[in-house]
């Protein structure tokens, strides 16, 4: 049982459920108000998404903002508004090769010819902006200087192939991004742009590598400076 004191209200049903769960348990949950079509209708929340879940709760770190959970082994998204409540949650591609940091050099290099060993999604604490890409695309930016956005998939030949590995249930298929955080396209429209799309929110990407402890501490102290 958690030993934070959560008072009744404070937190959507569904969110109020999970952490009642606690941190070492995977709870099922069910996304209210869309249901992704790449997505089935309920999926477990691993146990650091809901440590991670738990400590934003408690510490109010999103500063009173939406925000989304990335979690890079299961490929998944989880989206809540500003107060806590879950929005919806999809499956996502991710960055084809596992990492917790970005390359050393990646701000000075083309981010449409990164070698495979770049092509990381970055674990941290992203307070987004909306924005347009090079073609003109609307997306949420998590770095623009690094290059490292949220949006839909994208047109063009790979769009199938890629609309294929969401419906398809297996994380490790869904690792073939360049660093991008992609969605479907429904899901996007439907969820993240009014969400994300026009005010700043906070995305945190989980690390696969390292302690979540650690990067805890770091987001602790982000905020802190931030407000």
């Amino acid at each position: 049982m958690l030993s934070l004191n959560l008072r009744p209200g404070l937190l959507g049903a569904a969110l109020t459920a999970l952490l009642l769960g606690g941190p070492a348990q995977a709870a099922p949950i069910t996304p209210v108000a869309f249901t992704p079509e790449a997505a089935p209708a309920a999926a477990p929340v691993s146990a650091p998404a809901a440590e991670l879940l738990q400590w934003i709760a408690h510490t109010a770190n999103h500063q009173g903002r939406p925000y989304v959970v990335v979690d890079k082994r299961a490929a998944r998204v989880w989206v809540f508004d500003a107060q806590h409540r879950l929005r919806a949650s999809s499956a996502a591609l991710l960055g084809l090769t596992a990492g917790d940091h970005e390359v050393a050099d990646i701000r000075t290099r083309d981010v449409r010819a990164l070698a495979k060993e770049a092509r990381i999604t970055p674990a941290g604490r992203f307070v987004t902006e909306p924005g347009v890409n090079l073609q003109g695309e609307d997306v949420v930016w998590l770095d623009y200087e690094a290059g490292l956005a949220m949006h839909r998939v994208r047109p063009g030949l790979a769009q199938a192939s890629r609309l294929k590995r969401l419906a398809g249930g297996v994380a490790s298929a869904q690792r073939v991004s360049l660093g991008c955080v992609v969605l479907p396209v429904a899901f996007y429209e439907r969820v993240i742009q009014p969400l994300l799309g026009r005010q700043a929110g906070v995305v945190y990407v989980l690390p696969e590598h390292s302690p979540l402890a650690h990067w805890l501490a770091r987001w602790d102290r982000a905020a802190v400076g931030a407000g």
